[in-house]
């Protein structure tokens, strides 16, 4: 399918290109011209090459269409600003262990692109930083007009989250820069949510929060479920039929939510609440509860099992998310840790990882047959579909006995024919 028409009133630049940075470079250039801006060269040299930094199904394909049509390009010289109409902040921002954001990874080099960019112009802050930063860069650079969008991406599903969107928040001071954001951002959704700044930048917060909560509510349901003989799958279905609550709540009962994004948020409200002595009891209660259900799997292999040591355990999926490579915050990753700190034998398999990092030097790495062979449980970790879709009747007798851990009933459907299998989920009794 031809590319749209070019619009060429807006002259874009996207700094910042790690995940969030490249989709929004890739498919803004289906519509305007884009230069991407970031200061690190080996990212530019792989984007120029047409390769994303981040594994994400159909961006290298995109890269390189919009590439070889002339509509992007890539660059580590912040003197590109000074030909820009709208400087977009894309920057993942870092999450420590703690799951606290460092917002100083944005503004340092935010500060060096905005030493070139032309007074007047807009910048767009998509990075995910604390309710009050565009207040705070307004009152420094009050040269340039502001607004911010939280991102609203989905790792394995961000071209569509991006060009499709379902609504996209934007939150501004006045209505100067608006018709400039409706030119920038229609392409994209039909429905442009404007608000205050404030607003906007508490809306990613309050989101990622109530949607933490809906996990952690009903994992706390589901272990109840798991000692009372309920089944938390069709608990979940109760509480959807209910109007008020809705068919599309997070209400699957399974693993904790993990990466951080979700955390960040969490621990981002606390804070603010204890800054301004507010005694916040639910928001902080959610990373707690999270916190003690990220030990399910654990949990349950010794309840299965007993001492875990000298037992092997086949480990599906290692990625934090399926379709991508990255194993950074991956709960896979913190459970192979922990089983080779009790003793036991681990064995990996993940499509898209191919090598180790030295911390799981001692997982042995294989083919899927390889990985089951002999092993006293397999564990559904990332749920990669090509699991799903394994010929489960051959694959099962591999293991030394026929149980599967699986916190979220991945294998519910594939598993009906294999005959006997102890099937271990979050909120079903054994």
């Amino acid at each position: 399918m031809p590319a749209p028409e070019i619009s060429p009133p807006v002259k874009l630049t996207v700094l910042g290109l790690w995940h969030l940075g490249s989709v929004t470079a890739a498919c803004c250039a289906r519509h305007f011209q884009v230069t991407g801006l970031d200061f690190d060269p080996a990212v530019i040299a792989g984007l120029t090459a047409g390769r994303a930094p981040l594994h994400e199904p159909g961006l290298d394909a995109l890269l390189g269409e919009n590439l070889a049509a002339g509509r992007l390009r890539f660059s580590t010289d912040p003197a590109v600003c000074r030909d820009t109409d709208v400087l977009w902040v894309t920057f993942d921002t870092p999450v420590n262990d703690a799951d606290e954001s460092d917002a100083t990874q944005v503004l340092e080099p935010l500060r060096r692109a905005l030493a070139e960019l032309p007074p007047g112009a807009l910048v767009l802050v998509s990075a995910q930083l604390p309710v009050g930063t565009c207040a705070d860069l307004e009152r420094e650079f009050p040269q340039f007009h502001w607004a911010c969008s939280p991102e609203n991406l989905r790792l394995g599903r961000a071209l569509a989250a991006f060009s499709n969107a379902e609504r996209i928040i934007v939150g501004t001071r006045s209505n100067a820069p608006r018709p400039l954001l409706e030119t920038l951002l229609a392409p994209f959704s039909p429905n442009l949510v404007f608000m205050r700044t404030e607003s906007a930048e508490m809306v990613k917060h309050a989101l990622n929060s109530f949607l933490a909560a809906s996990i952690t509510f009903i994992n706390e349901v589901a272990r109840v479920c798991e000692h009372v003989g309920a089944d938390a799958a069709e608990v979940s279905t109760g509480l959807r039929s209910e109007p008020r609550i809705g068919a599309r709540a997070y209400l699957g009962a399974g693993g904790p939510f993990a990466g951080g994004t979700l955390a960040r948020d969490v621990v981002t409200l606390s804070k603010l609440g204890a800054r301004f002595g507010e005694s916040l009891s639910v928001i902080p209660a959610i990373k707690q509860s999270n916190d003690l259900h990220r030990g399910w799997i654990l949990r349950r292999l010794h309840s299965r099992f007993g001492d875990l040591h000298g037992r092997t355990f086949a480990v599906l999926g290692l990625t934090y998310t399926p379709d991508t490579d990255t194993l950074r915050r991956s709960a896979a990753v913190e459970l192979c840790q922990q089983l080779l700190a009790a003793g036991a034998r681990v064995q990996a398999h993940d499509p898209a990882v191919g090598a180790l990092p030295v911390e799981l030097a001692a997982v042995r790495l294989g083919d899927l047959r390889a990985t089951l062979a002999a092993a006293d449980a397999a564990v559904i970790c990332t749920e990669w579909p090509q699991f799903r879709t394994a010929p489960w009747t051959e694959l099962l007798p591999l293991l030394g006995q026929p149980v599967i851990v699986d916190a979220n009933r991945f294998l519910e459907k594939a598993l009906v024919a294999c005959g006997p299998v102890e099937h271990l989920s979050v909120g079903r009794a054994a």
